[in-house]
């Protein structure tokens, strides 16, 4: 090899060596963009587009948008890593529905993270995978209401992939919410786990949308020690988290509002986070282009760290 030759081939091992570098960095902050919260942005907000889309006809208990959505549900379960609680995934239940007398078959949709430390000791993470349905034509999607919360769900399994947790963790998609509640009434008449072992129940109904980025949390009136988690909470900047519908202030009253008041009623601790009604609750206009991605995503970072004060708080 002449002199000039050398030359070029040590040119281009530079070149080269600097892209690899400069890859390499993308890559590295593409990771730490990632993990400083702990879980995907872009995928939080794919998987409510596709809940909420018209191919999910609105997840009314029993449809078949319903069934898909459990099936959408499982497989993200099973791709990031969730075992099922028990043997399956899914937990059948029957009820007869209050205003119209027909008898339904729900399935709640049950995953299982175990704990580190302390594996006998459970949190349970919630949230209502239906919705109404169609209605005279119409679909109603339920965006926020309630495929933010299910969404959120997957959020904590990408987070709990790098961060596993100190106790055990049930990510439970519930059934029939929209018709009282059914689901988790079902479970907790029907543990899997002994009621005794659950330490709290954290609840995520309508968290994806705020024109005053406020996020409220309903249960430290009747749960003193979690209160702390709360105030001590650090806040993404505007961001607000506040207690309140607890039925002690003149705002309306949601401590049986949504999946949390089952596990409440049989005096199992529980945490709620959601945002107040706005004009497209239980409305056809729930959909995903009407949500407020940065909003949602600062809500599920900060319902996540308030899970991390649990973990290491509760025992």
């Amino acid at each position: 090899m002449d002199l000039r030759s050398f030359f070029y081939v040590v040119a281009f091992l530079f070149v080269l060596s600097g892209c690899k570098s400069q890859s390499n960095a993308s890559d590295s902050a593409i990771d730490d963009s990632v993990l400083s919260i702990g879980f995907s942005k872009d995928s939080l907000l794919h998987h409510i587009e596709i809940l909420s889309s018209d191919a999910y006809e609105g997840r009314r208990t029993g449809s078949d948008g319903s069934l898909k959505a459990r099936n959408y549900i499982t497989s993200k379960f099973k791709q990031l890593g969730v075992l099922p609680l028990s043997n399956s995934y899914n937990q059948s239940f029957s009820f007869t529905g209050r205003r119209d007398s027909i008898g339904y078959n729900g399935v709640n949709v049950l995953g299982f993270i175990e704990g580190v430390k302390n594996p006998d000791k459970y949190i349970v993470i919630s949230a209502h995978y239906d919705h109404l349905g169609i209605r005279d034509g119409v679909i109603f999607n339920g965006a926020d209401d309630d495929a933010s919360g299910t969404s959120a769900l997957f959020s904590f399994a990408e987070y709990f992939k790098n961060n596993p947790p100190e106790h055990s963790v049930i990510l439970a998609a519930f059934d029939a919410e929209e018709m009282g509640l059914q689901g988790s009434k079902y479970y907790v008449d029907h543990p899997i786990i002994a009621k005794e072992n659950i330490l709290v129940n954290l609840n995520m109904d309508m968290i994806s949308r705020s024109n005053k980025d406020e996020l409220y949390v309903v249960g430290t009136r009747f749960y003193e020690n979690l209160k702390p988690a709360i105030t001590e909470a650090e806040l993404p900047e505007g961001f607000k988290l506040l207690i309140g519908h607890d039925g002690a202030d003149t705002a309306q009253n949601w401590t049986n509002s949504s999946d949390h008041g089952s596990f409440h009623k049989k005096e199992i601790p529980f945490l709620y986070f959601g945002v107040e009604d706005h004009k497209d609750y239980h409305k056809e206009t729930d959909e995903f282009a009407n949500i407020h991605p940065e909003f949602y995503s600062k809500a599920v970072q900060v319902i996540i760290s308030v899970f991390e004060d649990l973990d290491k708080r509760l025992e």
